[in-house]
């Protein structure tokens, strides 16, 4: 089984798709019920998926054996959390995502992988994000994957836990 990762523009049909899941998916667990299809618009109205290309950021899609299964994005950003007292060119992580029947084949490694070069390409040294507390299996993810929870460094409703590695 294979996962094939591109950067591709957040509006193509197959990216439109996978980040319409992706609010259906954290609108969902974060009301403890299905979202319903205002939800999701109001997620996809004006969420910024404009900025994820190059130069301010990018979007890749992840196929595993040919089908649309995941998709993430990097956005580099004006602020930055400072590690060990530096403070790089810092790329965010954002809407990381991969469909339930693809979980657990190694398509979140790729995906991080594919976004970390993707961020190198347009210059960041240092990779940031916030999630949720009920997104275990994410930050499970960006653990296992060299992330390590930092100081808050925006706000939000959806922001209660910071992460971020060194490229």
């Amino acid at each position: 089984m294979t996962w094939i990762m591109a950067v591709e523009r957040p509006d193509t049909p197959d990216a439109s798709l996978l980040r319409r899941d992706y609010y259906d998916e954290v609108a969902s667990r974060w009301y403890g019920r299905p979202a319903t299809v205002e939800e999701i618009e109001q997620g996809l109205t004006d969420d910024g998926a404009d900025q994820l290309r190059p130069p301010t950021g990018d979007f890749v899609v992840g196929r595993y054996e040919g089908r649309p299964a995941a998709c993430g994005g990097v956005l580099l950003c004006a602020e930055a959390p400072v590690i060990d007292g530096t403070a790089p060119a810092t790329a965010e992580l954002t809407r990381v995502f991969v469909r339930p029947f693809a979980r657990g084949t190694g398509g979140g490694a790729a995906l991080l992988s594919a976004l970390e070069d993707a961020a190198r390409r347009l210059g960041a040294r240092r990779i940031a994000l916030d999630t949720r507390h009920d997104l275990v299996e994410a930050r499970g993810l960006y653990a296992k994957h060299g992330y390590r929870e930092v100081a808050a460094y925006s706000e939000g409703p959806y922001s209660e836990r910071w992460f971020a590695k060194e490229l």
